[in-house]
């Protein structure tokens, strides 16, 4: 029993009683590559927060191990990422100016709220929340974020001075900056934006066709395509002394261990990164969990989605006290992991290993870096996330959806990425109240020669003029309760021949307290009528409920199994019409 207990409390335990040499050399490989890819992947990030370059790298090491622990997916890649990094520079800078000791303590003080959000939601197992966020609304966001993140970097890559947090902003202070573009930053930055492009659309199938090599190997080369980018303009400005002429680089990145940090402990910050400190939780969870599901479908195994909040609280926690900032799982560097031969997650355990080792030894070798080059990386990265054929896939599916998608987008480029998000779900969560309060309803008649009913605008059925049977499409809650009172009542107005009422539940999972006193409302003022009042196709978990209240004792009329048994015995004669009906 205890055993049992802690392997719900640390999944590791569980992979590690069958740990062996094939998956210690399935992790190692995997491990190298991701490290490879991780490395200049966390300093770009580091820059998008604002942060140090160190930062990135301290953001890597521990959370990784955190996550081996606690999170239950065998190939997810947690480390920081380029929306949960602006949403980081978002939140921090409305309290503390880039580059202070300030700014990074709020950055690490954000982890910390981050990483308890999310393991207090991972011990409550609320991770049903993450379902407040729509695939619409995370679209958008996700799109609309790309561009912001993309046209943020161009800053780099043209070597000017430009702020904004908005487009309009952004656009402008560029504009205004042009005149003073950077020959050599410039050159850097452009050279290697359409490197990397060339890398990621063209080298793969390149390698394949051309030289013949195994689709494996050509992906892992087509993914280390932003090490070249990184070794190749280091050595440029190394080599001809750019930095001198003007060229802005990384600098002096302390060499050693993530220190241990302690986050400040002020109720005041803490107060004012809340919100976006959930809002950073919600996404990063989204995020995750969709790509870990995506992943562990394709070996059949399962994610806990609770285990992942514990397992993303726990690796954001991590962060905090290494001096990082926020941390979710990554999308490409988890496909690569998944790719590379992951087994376990001693992988990222390995990984983590790889980073400690390049922030103890290696960090001089970056000291020239061109943020050009990390400017660079972030901008193809961000933009593969930009999908606007969802936008016009969305529009021609649901005018609501898209409403909410379009709002999403244009808050975030408009206002900011915070705004985005809440004008998003609120938006997705009002826009489904008002569906929900409208549900679809329909008068069904029998199929001839079927048991089944359907509805009598779209199908060719039989009706009795004594029974109306009223189909609703929607479990009944507060905001429809009212709407189905008004249907049942319009329909018994203009049908004075009816004497009985069937409410046909199939569709019906829920009948809340409002609902039921709208039943009550429905079957005394049916009563009052002379028209009697009937239920049929309950389900077990509503009946349930409706043998707790004194509704079934007061119901005028029965409660039957199935429609087809209802008809049978209230209207028999249009059971025998829709056979006669099928005969001929």
């Amino acid at each position: 029993m205890i055993s049992r207990h802690w392997w719900r409390i640390i999944p590791a335990v569980t992979w590690l009683r069958r740990y062996g040499s094939r998956e210690l050399s399935s992790d190692l490989v995997a491990a190298i590559i991701v490290t490879i890819m991780l490395i200049p992947q966390s300093l770009a990030y580091a820059m998008l927060a604002g942060l140090p370059a160190q930062v990135g790298l301290y953001a890597s090491i521990l959370p990784l191990v955190a996550y081996a622990l606690f999170g239950s997916s065998r190939a997810l890649a947690v480390g920081p990422v380029a929306v949960v990094s602006l949403l980081t520079a978002a939140a921090i800078s409305r309290i503390a100016e880039p580059g202070t000791e300030g700014y990074l303590g709020a950055a690490v003080a954000l982890a910390l709220l981050s990483g308890m959000m999310l393991l207090t939601m991972g011990l409550l197992r609320l991770g049903f929340l993450a379902n407040l966020l729509s695939h619409p609304v995370i679209s958008g966001f996700i799109t609309a974020s790309g561009i912001l993140i993309a046209v943020s970097q161009l800053k780099h890559i043209l070597g000017v001075d430009a702020h904004g947090h908005t487009l309009v902003e952004m656009v402008s202070s560029l504009a205004r900056g042009l005149e003073r573009t950077h020959g050599w930053t410039l050159l850097l930055g452009t050279g290697a934006t359409v490197f990397l492009f060339w890398v990621r659309t063209r080298l793969k199938p390149l390698l394949r066709k051309r030289v013949g090599l195994p689709p494996f190997a050509a992906d892992i080369l087509a993914k280390a395509g932003p090490v070249a980018a990184v070794v190749v303009t280091t050595g440029a400005v190394a080599l001809f002394d750019l930095d001198a002429q003007g060229v802005a680089v990384v600098g002096d990145i302390p060499q050693g261990l993530p220190p241990l940090t302690l986050p400040p402990f002020d109720l005041g910050l803490w107060s004012n990164l809340a919100i976006s400190a959930l809002l950073i939780s919600l996404i990063g969870f989204v995020e995750s969990v969709s790509v870990a599901q995506t992943l562990a479908a394709k070996k059949r195994q399962r994610i806990d989605a609770n285990q992942e909040l514990t397992g993303l609280g726990a690796a954001n926690i991590a962060s905090a006290f290494s001096g990082g900032f926020p941390v979710t799982g990554g999308f490409s560097r988890s496909v690569v992991n998944f790719d590379a031969g992951a087994e376990t997650p001693m992988a990222g355990v390995f990984t983590a290993v790889g980073i400690a080792a390049t922030a103890l030894l290696f960090t001089p070798l970056f000291q020239a870096l061109p943020k050009a080059t990390l400017a660079a990386t972030i901008i193809v990265a961000v933009l593969s996330l930009v999908d606007l054929g969802a936008i016009r896939r969305t529009y021609r599916y649901s005018r609501t959806d898209f409403a909410a998608m379009a709002a999403t987008i244009f808050i975030v480029l408009g206002v900011g990425v915070e705004a985005g998000v809440v004008t998003g779900v609120a938006l997705s969560l009002a826009l489904h109240i008002w569906r929900t309060s409208r549900p679809h309803a329909a008068v069904v008649g029998q199929v001839p020669g079927t048991e089944h009913f359907r509805n009598v605008e779209r199908h060719s059925v039989v009706t009795s003029p004594q029974v109306l049977t009223l189909r609703v499409d929607e479990s009944l809650y507060f905001a429809n309760a009212r709407y189905l009172e008004d249907t049942v009542y319009d329909l018994i107005a203009r049908s004075p021949e009816v004497s009985d009422v069937i409410l046909m539940c199939s569709a019906v999972n829920v009948i809340d307290a409002s609902a039921l006193e709208s039943l009550e409302a429905i079957n005394a003022r049916l009563a009052d009528a002379g028209v009697t009042f009937h239920l049929s196709e309950v389900k077990g978990p509503v009946m349930d409920n409706l043998q707790r209240s004194p509704f079934l004792e007061e119901l005028s009329g029965r409660i039957f199994l199935s429609q087809y048994q209802a008809m049978e015995t209230l209207a028999p004669d249009t059971i025998r019409r829709a056979r006669a009906a099928s005969a001929a």
